[in-house]
């Protein structure tokens, strides 16, 4: 056998081997243990997490709206010589105070829910989840009805600095509230389905998150805007 002939059969043989070895485009590579091929695990954040982050930095991004919110308030507040202003009614301390109680007990309620689901208890979880609805829109629904009333005594946003910044700050808590009440409307439907369990409660979980928030925020404004 001449050389040239060895040479061509030892390329042909390499270039059979490396096409056998060699994946299609599109395909999973072989395991190598006569399993079904598979694509490796991404080593990206599990789907909870990428959801949390997600509302950490929308909460974060609202924190500083209301930081905002709070100084521009504190700067009216601090720069005029008598507050309230003469001539202004003065806002329901007594009755908002009892309403801040009540959106208080709806973060207890809340975290109940999370409990619950966390636990396979369904039915403590619907439960926990209707009252912290209740308690919310009670919520609402006291500021509302209090809001008429100053309006009735003539405080409104165009009656000045007091009246301007009083509903910017409460109204735009009321406002994510009532987003929230939406929000939680949602998940209530899902809880009849039986969306939740104890191993798949991610949207519950990114939810209570926003629940908190807006009921932490609460006793803050309330401190600032009727008791300073």
């Amino acid at each position: 056998m001449s050389r040239e002939t060895i040479a061509l059969e030892v390329e042909v043989s390499v270039d059979r081997g490396a096409r056998a070895r060699r994946v299609p485009p599109g395909m999973p590579p072989d395991r190598g243990d006569g399993g079904e091929p598979c694509f490796p695990e991404s080593n990206g954040p599990p789907m909870s997490d990428a959801a949390r982050l997600g509302m950490l930095i929308f909460l974060g991004s609202e924190t500083m709206l209301f930081a905002g919110f709070v100084a521009a308030f504190l700067v009216f507040r601090l720069g005029a010589p008598v507050w309230p202003p003469p001539f202004q009614p003065r806002l329901p301390v007594g009755v908002t105070g009892v309403n801040t109680v009540v959106l208080l007990l709806s973060g207890y309620t809340m975290w109940r829910a999370l409990w619950a689901v966390r636990h396979g208890n369904q039915a403590s979880l619907a439960r926990s989840l209707a009252q912290t609805a209740l308690l919310g829109a009670t919520f609402l629904a006291v500021q509302g009805y209090e809001w008429v009333r100053l309006f009735e005594f003539g405080l409104t946003a165009s009656s000045g600095v007091y009246g301007g910044t009083f509903y910017t700050l409460i109204g735009a808590h009321a406002i994510h509230v009532l987003g929230a009440l939406t929000w939680l409307l949602t998940i209530l439907i899902g809880t009849k389905r039986g969306q939740y369990t104890a191993q798949d409660h991610r949207r519950l979980s990114v939810f209570g998150m926003y629940w908190y928030f807006v009921v932490t925020l609460w006793p803050i404004l309330y401190t600032l805007v009727y008791l300073a």
